[in-house]
């Protein structure tokens, strides 16, 4: 320890005498300022005295080393900032740095000569795949410099051929977009002369809202694209290196080999000096897997893949409603002006976009993943706006759980009751509160026959409380002329034979629903 500290000691003196300041002496021996200045600060003889006294001193993790040795000899893999975790909680309260404990593992491992261990992770080989059938993309990001000594930072999207590893790529100097993406497709799909089966990506916003247990929702303008081409979308699992190396290698290759060092000027002037890089080198070396050019095995895979039509109209070909976020006040903006949307539309976590179409007067939102109508404004051509209806201002997703439980409440069978309004805001869910005001209504105008009602609507799958009402409304008509066919008439004569004894023909519920008129 005496002998390391006196080396350092010597060249951090040698860099100063030399005329290094303290920071260019930091990144060259490593170590903190505060450190190169307490070094300055001292003469030989204190920094001797003070290394000799380091010898002699107690440390305080010397109490603690044949423990810290046992968990190295039972688990080689521990780090020292697991050590440090473990020595805190059998002692509290040991006061000691965590670069104090670096150092004593690392000193003991090399005295009792146990290695770190490193949990390698086992790779598999991926048989290759068959010409034309897939593309891999990915996106990078790289700092470059400037013509005028300045720091530019651009974004690159890469495509390559599964099978022949022949690659397009394009620049931007701003994040890409979906529409960029799309754009960047077509490009790519020119440039290789078609498309192939599959594409795969990783995880990635642009294309993607989320994987849900293999089953992929895509973003609107991704999907609507994605069918109109017609190839499949293959998504990568995070953390999954195996099936998407190939575009990450690339991406790592374009940065390394093509963007390091370069100078940037503008990105027209970038791409085609990309461009050329592609023919030169990216395409044209010999690929360290294959052993082969991809530019030479392109000219076979192009023949398997599938021929791309042009789309007459480029700039929106594939969707006509415009995907915009909903703020955290509940509104979206549109040419300068904000449009409300009902209060706890917007969500914390998960997915806020919605997608807006746009006729001659009306702005109409609609739900970005099953295009369910969200609410509709007229069209304002000021600037600066908040257009609100005033029923925005509550929150329905409230209301509404309120009012369920407030009509479950009304009937004895509870758990079935659940299930037919559950069905009912299902089915109605632009009108729920009207139907709500509609069923309420019913039971308190038939209570003996509302549970009877509810039971044959759910029989019936009547999901409507106008059924609802129609049929308790049948029932109390049913039972009341039972029981007026069933009582004697004074002075009558003979008695009639009673209902009961009478064989009529009988119909189903849902015929008599139908010639009373319910509304469905």
């Amino acid at each position: 320890m005496k002998e390391s500290k006196m080396t350092l000691y010597h060249e951090i003196h040698k860099l100063k005498r030399l005329g290094f300041n303290i920071s260019q002496i930091k990144r060259k021996v490593g170590v903190d300022r505060d450190t190169i200045r307490k070094y300055l600060n001292l003469n030989y003889e204190e920094m001797s005295e003070w290394t000799f006294g380091l010898q002699n001193r107690t440390r305080k993790l010397n109490s603690h080393e044949q423990v810290i040795v046992n968990w190295l000899k039972e688990h080689p893999d521990l780090s020292a900032a697991q050590i440090e975790d473990w020595l805190l909680e059998e002692y509290p309260g040991l006061k000691v740095g965590s670069s104090t404990i670096r150092l004593f593992v690392k000193e003991l491992r090399d005295r009792y000569a146990i290695p770190k261990v490193k949990q390698l992770r086992q790779y598999e080989a991926i048989p290759e795949v068959e010409m034309g059938e897939q593309i891999q993309v990915d996106w990078g990001e790289c700092w470059q410099e400037t013509v005028e000594k300045e720091k530019i930072k651009l974004y690159c999207i890469c495509f390559v051929l599964g099978h022949s590893r022949y690659k397009y790529v394009e620049w931007l100097d701003r994040p890409f977009t979906t529409e960029d993406t799309i754009r960047c497709h077509e490009q790519a799909f020119r440039y290789f002369g078609g498309m192939t089966n599959e594409i795969m990506y990783d995880q990635d916003n642009l294309i993607a809202v989320s994987e849900n247990a293999g089953d992929l929702i895509l973003t609107s303008k991704f999907e609507a694209y994605q069918q109109a081409r017609g190839f499949q979308v293959y998504l990568c699992r995070a953390a999954d290196p195996e099936t998407k190396g190939k575009v990450e290698r690339v991406v790592g290759y374009v940065k390394g080999n093509f963007a390091k060092n370069r100078i940037y000027s503008d990105l027209d002037d970038w791409n085609q000096k990309c461009r050329n890089w592609l023919d030169r080198t990216g395409n044209h070396k010999v690929h360290g897997t294959t052993k082969k050019r991809p530019d030479s095995v392109f000219l076979q895979e192009k023949a398997h893949l599938k021929p791309v039509s042009s789309f007459k109209h480029m700039d929106n070909p594939f969707d006509a409603s415009i995907a915009v976020k909903i703020g955290k006040d509940n509104t979206i903006r549109y040419k300068g002006n904000r449009y409300s949307v009902p209060k706890g539309t917007y969500k914390p976590v998960g997915n806020n976009e919605v997608l807006l179409r746009i006729n001659t007067s009306e702005l109409i939102i609609l739900n970005e993943l099953n295009g369910e109508e969200i609410t509709r404004h007229t069209l304002s051509f000021e600037k600066g706006k908040l257009i609100k209806k005033t029923n925005h201002g509550r929150d329905f997703s409230v209301s509404i759980q309120k009012y369920k439980e407030a009509m479950i409440a009304l009937f004895e069978d509870e758990l079935s009751a659940s299930l037919f309004i559950d069905k009912v805001i299902e089915t109605h869910k632009r009108y729920a509160r009207d139907q709500f005001i509609v069923l309420e209504k019913a039971v308190k105008a038939f209570p003996e026959e509302s549970e009877a009602a509810l039971h044959k609507c759910l029989d019936e799958k009547l999901w409507s409380a106008n059924d609802f009402r129609d049929v308790s409304k049948y029932l109390a008509t049913h039972s009341q002329n039972s029981q007026s066919d069933e009582r004697p008439k004074p002075n009558s004569g003979p008695l009639k034979p009673s209902a009961s004894s009478i064989i009529v023909p009988t119909r189903s519920l849902s015929d008599y629903t139908k010639l009373i008129g319910g509304d469905r």
